[in-house]
């Protein structure tokens, strides 16, 4: 099935969600409504066969100027045909939240893991929402733009004495 194709059978099934789509150098990009991530990707799944989410991760788009911050990414892979599928689901950092895909895709559990841990995006319903890189007590997210470089409770770097 051509991206095209894919498209536009998600089109047909979620016109009001479909927020934008975008095709750059043979790679597509479907950005969806953050509200119904689940059914678009159990719908990829199911019915488009995208039965592997080959990455899960999150955008900080505080340097770009992005509205809503954050993107969370969903890069889908269709084993059958070879053939790729990037979804987008904006979240903004107010309510920094979303559903978790891990019924629909196994594979999803670390990946939304590792996004909180990292990110600090939130996934309802996740089955075990704990720290998976950092350690328990560590406090913020390290790749949020905000985040200080140096760390929490650390004095900046001042750079080599010697």
């Amino acid at each position: 099935m051509t991206d095209q194709a894919v498209v536009e059978k998600i089109k047909a099934k979620f016109s009001s969600s479909v927020l934008e789509v975008k095709e750059y150098r043979g790679e597509t990009t479907v950005t969806v409504a953050k509200g119904d991530i689940v059914a678009i990707c159990t719908f990829c799944k199911e019915e488009l066969d995208f039965n592997m989410l080959a990455d899960l991760c999150a955008v900080d788009g505080l340097d770009m100027g992005l509205d809503p911050r954050f993107l969370v990414v969903y890069n889908l892979y269709n084993l059958t045909d070879k053939t790729r599928l990037r979804l987008k689901a904006p979240v903004g950092a107010d309510d920094a939240r979303i559903d978790t895909v891990c019924g629909v895709w196994g594979a999803a559990n670390w990946m939304e893991r590792e996004c909180w841990d990292l990110s600090g995006i939130t996934f309802n319903n996740h089955p075990d929402p704990r720290r998976i890189l950092m350690p328990d007590d560590w406090e913020g997210h390290p790749l949020r733009k905000d985040y200080p470089v140096q760390g929490p409770d650390r004095e900046p770097y001042q750079g080599r004495t010697v």
